[in-house]
């Protein structure tokens, strides 16, 4: 359950960058991540839209943008020093809505961006690359017999991956000679290495030069079988599974994202956007209650009723379950089906507010399969009506209700 919302911030030389944010759709994100794309591919390229995606249904919200001069950003086509400075200019701007990034995620030429930017961004504590070279030089060789046109001439029309661009000498300038040794050795962060053994374009060779150039903590992992560009889902999905994993202790586990949980007993909701959304939070665990699609909801979890049914059915089994346990009566499986029988659209808020008295009748049915008799088979069932939310809902319920200012 994510969302995302566009992202523009100001960049080297005031470019304008054009960004997403992705974003858990409920609740705080356990952590802030940048993710920097591959040569000449763009926020938008498969690997960078499913890895931030999947990152961000892990809880972890992700600003993914396009370098200058591509996508929906302004201006030349940028060199590797450009892209380290607007990697600083995308943390300024994620710093100044109160969120510090944490996670720096570069693909191909971004991982040896995000390598290089990562000092100079004091929140950052932890950097993954995947595919990244050794040495930018390496980017250079895709401008093969332009390259020296461009530094003669000023500029040349260079296809790369089938699309044309406009290089100028300012790009080879800016990325020439940028060796990952040294950023490496003065990295200062947890650094995770993703390569492919099998990579077709940055040979598995620079992840060895990357590794043993780093410090300690670092890591290695091989993205086996798959591409450079991660054309496959299943392999962007592994990626963004072992760099959430590898991140833990660089973001907030799962049970910190609500704070000031309710004491045993009490359950707290609270509205978690959208038209109805709700949040629900126990003492140990949290989840969205929803409405569907077809009365305007996102359909994003259970609905109220959906609850209600849940309450009594859960209840309605398990204590089968203990008395059977109780009585050693071999009981191997429960099923409680049940269903509200009033249409969910005739519940108006005319009739709440009227007060009008209606009939309301909840239909339930239970299977139990083992190795039992008849009379302990309809004993279970008679006691399946002494669950206590069934006593609730049929007794004398009061509801008291207190108003918070």
């Amino acid at each position: 359950m994510i969302t995302t919302e566009p992202f523009r911030f100001e960049g080297k030389g005031g470019t304008m960058l054009d960004g997403r944010l992705e974003k858990p759709r409920y609740g705080r994100p356990r952590g802030i991540a940048i993710f920097a794309h591959c040569f000449t591919c763009g926020k938008d390229s498969r690997a960078a839209t499913f890895i931030t995606r999947a990152l961000a249904a892990k809880g972890v919200m992700v600003l993914r943008f396009d370098f200058a001069g591509l996508g929906g950003s302004s201006g030349d086509l940028s060199g590797f020093a450009t892209h380290v400075a607007d990697l600083e200019a995308a943390a300024a701007a994620l710093v100044e809505l109160g969120h510090s990034p944490t996670l720096l995620i570069g693909h191909s030429l971004g991982g040896a961006a995000v390598i290089a930017a990562a000092p100079r961004i004091d929140s950052v504590k932890a950097v993954a690359a995947i595919g990244a070279p050794s040495d930018t030089d390496h980017v250079l060789h895709h401008l093969g017999d332009k390259l020296e046109q461009v530094e003669v001439e000023g500029e040349a029309m260079v296809k790369i991956a089938g699309r044309d661009f406009c290089v100028k000498k300012e790009f080879v300038e800016e990325t020439r000679g940028q060796l990952q040794a040294e950023a490496l050795a003065n990295l200062g962060k947890a650094l995770l290495i993703l390569h492919s053994p099998t990579d077709e374009l940055v040979s598995v060779d620079h992840a060895r030069a990357n590794f043993e150039a780093a410090k300690h903590p670092k890591s290695f992992v091989s993205l086996d079988h798959a591409d450079h560009l991660l054309t496959r889902d299943s392999d962007g999905h592994y990626a963004a599974d072992v760099i959430a994993a590898w991140a833990g202790p660089f973001i907030a586990p799962m049970e910190e994202l609500v704070e000031d949980r309710p004491h045993a007993g009490v359950v707290r909701v609270s509205t978690a956007g959208g038209k109805f959304a709700q949040h629900v939070v126990t003492v140990s665990h949290d989840f969205i209650a929803d409405e569907p699609k077809s009365y305007g909801g996102n359909d994003d979890g259970p609905t109220p009723y959906d609850l209600l049914l849940g309450a009594l059915g859960t209840c309605t089994a398990m204590t089968i379950q203990m008395y059977a346990e109780r009585k050693g009566i071999r009981l191997d499986h429960v099923r409680v089906e049940l269903e509200h029988s009033r249409d969910h659209a005739e519940d108006s808020m005319s009739d709440v507010d009227e007060g009008t008295d209606r009939i309301e009748v909840i239909d339930k049915a239970i299977d139990l399969t083992g190795d039992f008799t008849q009379a302990q088979h309809d004993r279970m069932i008679e006691i399946a009506e002494k669950c206590p939310v069934h006593r609730t809902l049929l007794g004398e319920l009061h509801i008291h209700s207190t108003v918070v200012r």
